[in-house]
């Protein structure tokens, strides 16, 4: 009885957020991510994905804080204040913006589901060393508690990844 008083007081008081898949594919732990600034979780926490198409949609409302010169990874603020950054594939930076194609600029405002990049995943997989997209939250001192969706299959726009609760 006091746990569930004390809970829905401590969420009364913080803001969750939740955070939609941006891509198809096999959720998976960071830890099965082939780079260590990943999967040693020196980026951020948060989940990786094995895209089966190439496409990223925004997975939250807010604003595109950087897309990389290469097209390989995004930058996004949710409305929140949430830094989440989706890379596409392990050393696609090498690829040099070949394959990749961007839909949105710096400073743009997205909605969840907003189209930001298009990608050969063909190409990805010839030329990088791995498809496994890391999506974190690089500013996770802003978090009270992070909870990670099943790892299994995820549908773009459609499954919950993670869902977050902000520190008041």
């Amino acid at each position: 009885m006091f746990k569930s008083l004390f809970s829905s007081i401590k969420s009364s008081n913080s803001t969750g957020v939740t955070i939609v898949s941006p891509i198809s594919g096999k959720a998976v732990h960071l830890e099965e991510v082939p780079d260590p600034a990943f999967s040693q979780k020196l980026v951020g926490e948060g989940i990786a994905i094995i895209p089966e198409e190439g496409k990223v949609v925004s997975p939250i409302n807010g604003e595109v804080a950087l897309i990389f010169p290469t097209k390989h990874a995004v930058g996004l603020v949710s409305e929140e204040g949430i830094e989440i950054l989706i890379h596409i594939g392990i050393d696609t930076v090498s690829m040099e913006g070949e394959g990749f194609k961007t839909h949105v600029k710096q400073g743009d405002k997205v909605k969840v589901g907003d189209l930001l990049i298009e990608f050969s995943l063909d190409l990805v997989k010839e030329k990088a060393t791995s498809t496994t997209t890391p999506i974190v939250i690089t500013n996770f001192d802003r978090i009270n508690h992070l909870e990670l969706a099943p790892f299994e299959s995820v549908k773009i726009k459609e499954s919950t990844i993670m869902k977050i609760d902000i520190k008041p």
